[in-house]
């Protein structure tokens, strides 16, 4: 799975943050289509939209916005199917995203939940 995350301190506005996600966008998956790698994948919504569950003994804890305390936000991933680690780092430096945030590059586990 690559997902493609941003740092909300650059300052970008959401128009240029969409901008600059679909500027180069048709052409990667154009490519990745092509070579059979593209399985799918969507953007996110900002994370002052998201909501984060947790469960402590009977309690169901819901908190507003993303639970990580960091800057960095995934704004959307794509699952590829690449033959090999660098078949699929390859293919994270080519999209355009990671000229201007970074692509975490990260396998799924592999089983009956995954077909």
């Amino acid at each position: 799975m690559l997902m493609f995350c941003s740092d909300a301190s650059t300052g970008l506005t959401d128009e240029e943050v969409e901008e600059a996600a679909r500027a180069g966008c048709a052409e990667w998956t154009e490519e990745m289509v092509r070579l059979g790698y593209l399985r799918g994948g969507a953007g996110l919504r900002p994370a002052n939209e998201a909501a984060t569950v947790k469960v402590r003994e009977e309690d169901v804890l819901v908190t507003d916005g993303p639970f990580a305390e960091t800057r960095d936000q995934i704004g959307g991933f794509t699952l590829i199917d690449a033959p090999d680690r660098d078949a699929a780092l390859d293919a994270a430096a080519r999209h355009p995203w990671a000229r201007i945030g970074q692509v975490e590059v990260r396998p799924i586990w592999n089983g009956p939940q995954n077909t």
